[in-house]
């Protein structure tokens, strides 16, 4: 679960064209920004990050080039969407973002 941590002033209004990579995300849509991910809460924009360790189990898939899914920069790694979450590479097993 992402915890709320608003993005402090914080002035581009995301949304359709606004020229960020928006990513399904659960109940709601990030946006690739700068390297991380932004959503929308309220009149402001929250850092939608992961608190802790969530491994994905049971993901068979290898993300990777041509995989099918929309990868995106995040941090120093690269985060696939895939069913309304994000998958990470790490150590051997994919995580949920």
């Amino acid at each position: 679960m992402a915890a709320h941590t608003e993005h402090a002033a914080h002035t581009h209004d995301h949304g359709k064209d606004c020229g960020h990579t928006a990513v399904p995300h659960g109940d709601h849509t990030d946006y690739a920004h700068d390297g991380h991910m932004h959503k929308i809460h309220g009149e402001h924009v929250d850092e939608c990050e992961p608190q802790g360790h969530h491994v994905h189990d049971g993901h068979a898939h290898q993300h990777g080039e041509d995989c099918g899914h929309l990868a995106v920069a995040h941090g120093d790694h690269t985060d696939y969407a895939h069913d309304g979450h994000r998958h990470a590479a790490h150590a051997g097993h994919w995580d949920d973002h």
